[in-house]
């Protein structure tokens, strides 16, 4: 969507901000022993309270209220009966809707003793998504988010999935324009002032693709590499983009 007026502003930044805080809240509840279901009951309760609805189950009929994504998994999990072991690479993914807006973050949490390489990939992907935030400018082709954030990864020594990427929100989860994470050169749509956008690194450890389990929702890498994703919803504006979901940090 692109922001046309003070109710659009106020309706994107109140949902905004209920996704922060459930994606924080569900961040610090992230403990060894704690299954993928009781995360998602934390971050539901949190939506509920709030008066906001899971917009994953609202528009797609995802069989959870939030996405819970573990090591290999990239992003899409399902929450259920798994607990979170030391050492696990932990993606959360919160979509929330409130009042005919949806916002959209998520965060990499790592389970301490965490791995060196658990915590490079962790940090790459937080640094890819400022290095896109900066390229999102009034103006500036979407197809500089995704360079920007493909150099970054490749200089951390990672690999960005090509077939995952940002895209517009805000009345919908998936909106026009696409926002890969290289720089693709069909995106050259230009962005204008307003405008409501996710960026999100979606990262591997090594050269691979991607795959869809026989859960028929939970995206993984092929080759069992650990994975990392980082996402705000922003607005872009003449002065430089707004992170609405800025808390979940």
């Amino acid at each position: 969507m692109t922001v046309q007026n003070d109710q659009d502003l106020e309706g994107i930044r109140r949902v905004g901000a209920v996704v922060a805080k459930t994606l924080s809240t569900m961040a610090t509840a992230v403990t060894p022993g704690i299954t993928t279901q009781e995360l998602d009951d934390i971050g539901a309760a949190v939506m509920r309270s709030a008066g906001a609805r899971s917009a994953p189950q609202l528009v797609y009929g995802f069989p959870g209220v939030n996405l819970i994504s573990v090591n290999d998994e990239v992003v899409h999990g399902i929450p259920g009966s798994r607990r979170v072991q030391p050492g696990d690479v932990v993606k959360l993914d919160v979509t929330a809707e409130m009042d005919g807006y949806i916002a959209d973050a998520a965060r990499t949490v790592l389970i301490p003793p965490a791995s060196e390489l658990a915590n490079r990939l962790q940090q790459c992907s937080i640094a890819a998504f400022g290095k896109g935030m900066i390229a999102a400018r009034v103006g500036a082709p979407v197809r500089s988010i995704g360079a920007a954030v493909e150099r970054q990864v490749r200089d951390c020594g990672f690999h960005v999935l090509r077939e995952l990427s940002g895209h517009g929100v805000g009345r919908t989860i998936h909106e026009p324009p696409t926002i890969p994470n290289y720089d693709a050169r069909f995106a050259t749509e230009r962005l204008a002032r307003g405008m409501v956008i996710t960026i999100e690194p979606l990262i591997t450890a090594s050269v691979t693709a991607s795959f869809t389990a026989s859960d028929g929702w939970t995206t993984c890498t092929r080759d069992g590499s650990l994975a990392a994703h980082h996402e705000h919803t922003i607005i872009v504006w003449d002065s430089g983009p707004e992170i609405v979901t800025r808390d979940a940090d």
